[in-house]
């Protein structure tokens, strides 16, 4: 498995998360700006599996209406929802 650089995994990471919806987009937008210096040393792991679900389900995840039951998942939604 090849290991990406910080700025490569940003980059990786900002493409996958252009979405259908724009309130996704908005969203992980204004996460993206907030947690650059995270994510440039590999914070949040689990972000990956967060953008590869659809997104009637990521929506419905940070509009409340349903929580991912893996408890880094639910930490990872209530980072990204007050990104805002």
């Amino acid at each position: 498995m090849l290991m990406l650089d910080g700025h490569a995994r940003l980059k990786k990471l900002r493409w996958q998360s252009r979405r259908g919806m724009k309130e996704l987009d908005v969203l992980f937008e204004a996460f993206f700006l907030r947690q650059a210096e995270l994510l440039l040393t590999g914070a949040w792991p689990g972000l990956e599996s967060l953008l590869g679900q659809e997104d009637d389900v990521l929506f419905d995840w940070v509009s409340g209406r349903n929580l991912p039951a893996d408890p880094a998942m639910r930490e990872l939604i209530e980072t990204l929802t007050h990104a805002r």
